[in-house]
């Protein structure tokens, strides 16, 4: 990808269908809008019916004729999954955008148990796929793409402790759910390139992108102070939210991105480029264990 690639390269998409998951602000809105404007029809995959539906209403204001649909997804709810895929009527599925995470959250539980981030950014993300690949499978040239971070390098997958029961910390725990989401697009490409498919598994780095990402966990715990610092970091450091959607819009159209050859930026900004993530140690593990359901204690 040159220094000069924008939204506005991504080639036609009319004929296509996308899902973006967290689809009602930031980085993901962006995906949706851009993606909507190339003429693909979308679905706003978002925990929250009015912001989703909101998020509808505006892509429609910025972008006549867009084709977009609000459809409701809790990632912490594998109920919630399981029902948005047998929901999903349509013949063909060219793109997921596995987009939505949470980040540094204090610790807490999903629905079904499992610790909120790897739960949320990982495991709904790696159910939701699980359950679309039928229709991904059936569709020529169809690609799924994880967005993942440069902070997967804060940790490595402990498949002993999944549910970080042991010692949560709260960035360590962010970036072992980030590890797990690039394990993932490793495993599924394998799996998908023995049995002879032509899906193509791609992971995203967006970079430090101005979301309410940064703030939603110190907001949570009304930590006024560490929520200030990252106000502050959005509006200093960080790049555009629309600047951070780059990788994740460069991905679906483009020849060559696969989990060797993903779309990705410097550690914090700069020019969208081609990257090579993170090692695949553990992929194999880490897919059986997010398979089966490991115990979880009460």
């Amino acid at each position: 990808m040159n220094q000069g690639w924008h939204a506005r390269d991504i080639p036609d998409q009319s004929g296509r269908t996308a899902v973006v998951t967290g689809a009602n602000s930031g980085i993901g809105l962006i995906t949706a809008r851009e993606l909507a404007r190339s003429g693909a029809r979308v679905l706003l995959a978002c925990r929250d019916e009015r912001r989703g539906k909101e998020a509808a209403a505006r892509i429609r204001y910025a972008v006549r004729g867009a084709d977009v649909e609000f459809a409701a997804l809790d990632l912490a709810d594998l109920s919630s999954v399981r029902a948005f895929a047998a929901d999903y009527r349509a013949d063909r599925l060219d793109l997921l955008i596995n987009n939505a995470g949470v980040m540094a959250l204090p610790y807490g539980r999903t629905a079904d148990g499992f610790e909120t981030q790897f739960g949320v950014n990982h495991l709904g993300h790696f159910a939701l796929t699980g359950l679309l690949l039928p229709k991904l499978l059936a569709t020529p040239g169809a690609r799924v793409v994880s967005v993942s971070s440069g902070l997967h390098a804060l940790a490595d997958i402990d498949v002993g402790d999944l549910n970080s029961e042991r010692n949560y910390r709260r960035w360590i725990a962010y970036g072992r759910s980030k590890t797990a989401n690039l394990l993932f697009v490793h495993e599924l490409a394998r799996r998908v390139a023995a049995a002879g498919g032509g899906l193509v598994a791609a992971a995203a780095h967006p970079g430090y992108a101005s979301t309410n990402l940064q703030t939603a966990g110190a907001r949570m715990e009304n930590r006024r102070t560490a929520e200030r610092v990252m106000e502050l970091g959005n509006r200093i450091i960080a790049q555009p939210a629309s600047a951070g959607a780059l990788p994740t819009l460069y991905a679906p159209p483009r020849r060559g991105c696969g989990p060797t050859r993903s779309p990705g930026r410097g550690c914090w900004a700069g020019a969208a480029r081609p990257a090579r993530p993170g090692g695949r140690a553990g992929r194999a593990a880490t897919w059986r264990a997010s398979a089966c359901g490991w115990p979880r204690s009460s």
